[in-house]
Parts: C-alpha cells; sequence; structure tokens
C-alpha cells in the first residue's frame, strides 16, 4: 500500500498558493466575487503586525469566509507583501489530517524556502477546527514566533468561539462574518442606486446615513427576494438554488449544524429533539413565546430547552430578544421573549418562500431589520405590558434609560391613522421619547402627535438597508451616542 508522501503534502501547499508563481495574485475561484463590505474590517486586523495575536474568523456555514480570506490575501500582495511570505492552508483536506500547526509550518518553510522561525509571514488556516487541539497550538505559535501573523478560520462556530475563549484569552480576536446585510446585498448585486442619501434634516435625529428610495416598488421587490433568499452570497446568484432552498440551506447549513457540529462539542444526544426545536423557533421568529409553553408542547423539560437555546445561539442560528416593561425596566425573571433567526431566508428554506401578500410577512421584515442589528455589539430589548407592545427599544449603557423606540409594520395603513400606534405612543411619553421611528411599507414622512412626538415613517426595506449600511460601514457602536446615530 502507498503512503502518502512529503513531496505530495507539499505539491497540496502548492496547489492552494497560486500567487506564489505566476500571476501573483488568487484564483478565478475567489476573485469573481466582489468583495463583502466586511473586508474593510478585517484586514487591517490582519495586516497589523505589531500586536501580537491570531485573528480567529467565525461565523455561520456558507457565509463567505474563505472568500474573504483569499480577498484579504489579495490585499496583502496589493499591498506590497511579498507573495511567497502568504501561506492558506485548506485545514479540513483530509491531507493535513494528522498535522499539527507547526507540523504545517514546517512545510511551508520546505516549500518555500523561507524560514518560518524568523521571517515575516502571514498564514491562514481555513476551518481549523478539523486540527486536533488547534486553539493550544496556536496560541503556542503565537506567544513562540512574533513574527508570524496567523488568521484562523472555521464553520463549527459554536466550537471556534468556545475554545478561543478558553484557550485564546490575550492571543486571539475574534472576527464574526454574519449573513449579508441587505445593504451588502444590494451592493453585490450593483443595486444601491435605488437609494439615496440625504444629508440630515432639521429637527431629526442625525444619523450617520440617510436614505430615500428612488424606486420603492424595485426596492421592495429585492427587500422581498433578501428576506426569502438574501442571507447567503452563493444563492443570490444562483437560480438553481433559489428553486429548492431546503436543499442548500437546509441540507448543507442547517443539518450540518443541528446534526454534527452542535452534538459532537456538547455531547448533545437526542439530535430529534433539537431539530424539532430549532423548526419550531424558525416558525415563530419574531414571536414572543416561553420556556413554559416550549416544555408543554414538546415534553421536553425546562432546563434541557434553555441549553439547547444556548447551543443555537452559540451557533449563531438564532438571537434571542429579552422584554422591558412600560416604563423600559428590566424583568427580574425571564419568562418570556422573543426568538429571532439570525437570517430570515432559514425560514423560507425550512418551510416556503413568503410572498408579498402573505400574513407572516412582517415577521420576517422584523426578523431581517434585527438581523441587521446582529452584526453590532449593540443589546436590544422589546417593550411588552398589559396593554400594549414596542418591537425595537435600544437602553443606553450606563443608565439603562430608554434611548430611542422603532415599531416595525409592513403597511402604510398607519400614515393615515397613527392613532392605532397607540402603544408606541404611550411608551414614549412614559420615557420621554420625542422622535421614534415607525417602518411602512412605501412612504416617506413625518407626523406629530400628542405635541411634542414626531413619528417618522420609513419604508423597512430603506430603515433595513439604512442600519445594514451605517453598521457595516462605520462600526459606531462603541458608546451610547454612536448607536443611537445608528438608529
Amino acid at each position: 500500500m502507498q503512503t502518502i508522501s512529503e513531496e505530495d503534502v507539499i505539491q497540496r501547499i502548492r496547489l492552494e498558493n497560486p500567487w506564489w508563481i505566476g500571476s501573483n495574485s488568487i484564483s478565478d475561484q475567489y476573485s469573481r466575487w466582489a468583495p463583502r463590505a466586511y473586508l474593510d474590517l478585517f484586514f487591517p486586523l490582519v495586516k497589523e503586525t505589531s500586536v501580537r495575536r491570531a485573528i480567529v474568523l467565525m461565523g455561520p456555514r456558507r457565509v463567505g469566509k474563505t472568500v474573504m480570506i483569499h480577498h484579504a490575501i489579495k490585499a496583502l500582495i496589493d499591498a506590497g507583501i511579498s507573495p511567497r511570505a502568504i501561506c492558506y492552508f485548506s485545514v479540513d483536506h483530509p491531507i493535513y489530517n494528522t498535522f499539527s500547526i507547526e507540523k504545517l509550518l514546517s512545510y511551508y518553510t520546505k516549500a518555500t524556502g523561507l524560514n518560518f522561525a524568523t521571517e515575516q509571514i502571514y498564514v491562514f488556516f481555513d476551518e481549523v477546527q478539523y486540527l486536533r487541539d488547534w486553539e493550544v497550538h496556536l496560541k503556542s505559535v503565537v506567544d513562540q514566533y512574533p513574527n508570524i501573523k496567523s488568521v484562523a478560520s472555521g464553520s463549527a462556530a459554536a466550537a471556534l468561539r468556545l475554545k478561543s475563549e478558553e484557550s485564546g484569552a490575550g492571543r486571539f480576536t475574534d472576527f464574526l462574518l454574519p449573513p449579508l446585510t441587505f445593504y451588502e446585498y444590494l451592493a453585490l448585486l450593483g443595486k444601491t442606486d435605488l437609494l439615496e442619501e440625504l444629508p440630515p434634516k432639521e429637527g431629526l435625529i442625525r444619523r450617520n446615513g440617510s436614505f430615500v428610495a428612488k424606486d420603492i416598488k424595485s426596492l421592495n421587490e429585492h427587500f422581498l427576494y433578501y428576506l426569502n433568499f438574501g442571507g447567503y452570497p452563493e444563492v443570490i446568484f444562483s437560480r438553481q438554488i433559489q428553486e429548492d432552498p431546503a436543499r442548500f440551506i437546509k441540507s448543507d447549513i442547517i443539518d450540518k449544524v443541528l446534526l454534527r457540529d452542535l452534538p459532537s462539542l456538547y455531547g448533545i444526544e437526542d439530535i430529534q429533539e433539537l431539530n424539532y426545536l430549532f423548526t419550531t423557533l424558525a416558525f415563530n421568529t419574531a414571536n414572543e413565546i416561553s420556556l413554559e409553553e416550549l416544555s408543554q408542547n414538546s415534553g421536553v423539560s425546562k432546563n434541557t430547552i434553555k441549553r439547547y437555546i444556548e447551543y443555537l445561539e452559540a451557533a449563531f442560528l438564532i438571537k434571542i430578544v429579552h422584554r422591558i416593561d412600560h416604563s423600559a425596566k428590566r424583568f427580574r425573571r425571564a419568562n418570556y421573549f422573543k426568538v429571532y433567526l439570525t437570517n430570515p431566508s432559514m425560514r423560507a428554506a425550512l418551510f416556503s418562500p413568503m410572498r408579498e401578500d402573505d400574513v407572516k410577512l412582517p415577521y420576517l421584515a422584523e426578523t431581517a431589520i434585527f438581523s441587521q442589528w446582529f452584526h453590532s455589539e449593540s443589546t436590544l430589548h422589546y417593550a411588552r405590558w398589559k396593554d400594549g407592545e414596542v418591537d425595537i427599544v435600544m437602553l443606553g449603557q450606563a443608565d439603562m434609560r430608554a434611548l430611542w423606540a422603532v415599531e416595525v409594520k409592513w403597511s402604510d395603513r398607519y400614515l393615515e391613522h397613527p392613532e392605532e400606534l397607540d402603544s408606541l405612543i404611550s411608551f414614549c411619553m412614559e420615557n420621554n421619547l420625542s422622535n421614534p421611528t415607525v417602518t411602512s411599507k412605501t412612504l416617506t414622512t413625518t407626523c406629530k402627535v400628542d405635541g411634542d412626538i414626531t413619528l417618522e415613517f420609513i419604508p423597512a426595506s430603506v430603515y433595513c438597508y439604512t442600519v445594514g449600511y451605517n453598521i457595516v460601514r462605520y462600526k459606531k457602536f462603541a458608546s451610547t451616542q454612536s448607536t443611537h446615530d445608528i438608529k
């Protein structure tokens, strides 16, 4: 029986690093994709060598991590870094199964002639979770070789985050690449000209970017498409995948997380329970639920359901949003909460794509808007009391008072009947808010109610784009004021 030789491994490494010879650029497989906006945030971390830290790029499956790594490699070459000083390993390839990070680095030296122990090099370990004890070895490389800038990535997001926090404290910088924002979706399609950026209007809250639709009909068509298919770069360009989203999104993304990533990391034994819970939560995205109700309907204990929800959050499949009361005070016991999919198109894959007039579309629109905010470090809440509810509330980090509120609607009727927004108006009066936002379907305007309160109506598609644009492009959420602006 023949065995894999050292030369076989080196040839594989050379194949994965075509920029070492010839064109000094990445392959067409990656260069044909337009860079995601997140590259502007990721690349400075990659290029920075004065800080001794490895970058751990994590995120859900199929959101473009490998493509962004190759775009970062191209950016390094364009910045004057020697192509041979850049090495990429696709760690999930079986040829690397038994190797440690140090062994891979030794093969790099043999393939290039550059001494990894002394030369300034940039090394990318893609799908690093396939290397046993990767976090221990990566930390060792960071400690021993200050000349090596390491970037590790992987789709087993829960595993990466857990091990990064356990073993990489002070040595790893986590970078989350989420599903596409609506802004990125339109940018990749070359459709951002459907909106126009406006200067801030006197009397309205200052935003980093404020937009108006130039063609709201076309924009809403794209928004509906985004809700059903838009979270994954591959899907938006593939008619074949759109015709059968379950095959790609459910089988290749969701099932691999539920059936492989989470059970292997957390020792989950009853996969059917976990799958049923996720399906239930996905169907009820943007709805208020309780552990008691979930337990009664499934026959699973509340403690077990709570653990499952924590696992699903760690895998970036869902996000829990907690409730506050009419006075913006948090409850001591979180008996009720809302669950949102981190990517609205997962619902279409599990069930079916929605039409514009679908009665459940407002919930998916609300999910999409929340999913833009999940790209930030902001913690949002929803308000609910005996006879009222407000969809989105931002609390100040220091004093926990309400800073702003948003009511998500997929209808224009409230512009003519603002009195039907009595819950929002009541909440604003209670918490001294003067300029809440209400999303509409097509119309943009303002409306004064109860004297000092000005309702600002913005189409849901425009608002979704605005939030995604401001968060991705400016990342203005380091302070209370900047998150106030992004709203």
